[in-house]
């Protein structure tokens, strides 16, 4: 009887690589994340924000590092009161997510919106929300669904450029 050895099966990119380990951004990563999100803003997929505003905002950011510490990706978590006048509780915003084009197809995106899910968890809100100018298919993947602006929080609702066409999404949690 002849027996062949099982040859190992063959895994996507994705599985090979290591997942990349999410940490919150600090202040000093003003800079980078400015750099990160450009190629984005030059597309109409993000809006500009100054690198002051990235600094002065870092508490918001998780971010993903490459080997060499260069950042991989970035989003930002902003959490909002509740609306008892509305009867919503606490909600957060998830903003400025964005993967650097060498490190798509890789996963960073689904870890960092892993890790935002989990810290949204861990301040216990009630509710995500995001705005994509694209097609929110990662969104979509991970439980959230199209909503109406009115259901946001209202200062973010409200600060919306309507000229973007944003599409607005949300997950319970």
């Amino acid at each position: 009887m002849i027996t062949a050895m099982p040859r190992p099966a063959l895994l996507p990119h994705a599985l090979l690589t290591p997942a990349p380990s999410v940490r919150p951004a600090r202040r000093g990563d003003a800079a980078q994340l400015a750099v990160l999100s450009h190629p984005f803003v030059r597309t109409g997929a993000l809006r500009e924000r100054p690198a002051s505003l990235y600094a002065d905002r870092a508490g918001d950011f998780l971010v993903t590092e490459s080997p060499g510490g260069g950042l991989e990706g970035c989003v930002g978590l902003r959490a909002y009161p509740a609306d008892g006048a509305e009867g919503r509780g606490p909600a957060g915003v998830l903003y400025n997510f964005c993967v650097a084009g060498h490190s798509q197809g890789r996963g960073v995106g689904a870890v960092l919106l892993r890790a935002a899910l989990s810290a949204a968890r861990a301040q216990s809100l009630a509710a995500l929300f995001t705005a994509t100018t694209g097609g929110g298919s990662l969104f979509l993947r991970h439980g959230f669904a199209p909503s109406a602006a009115r259901q946001a929080p209202r200062s973010w609702a409200e600060s919306l450029d309507p000229l973007r066409d944003a599409r607005i999404l949300a997950r319970a949690l």
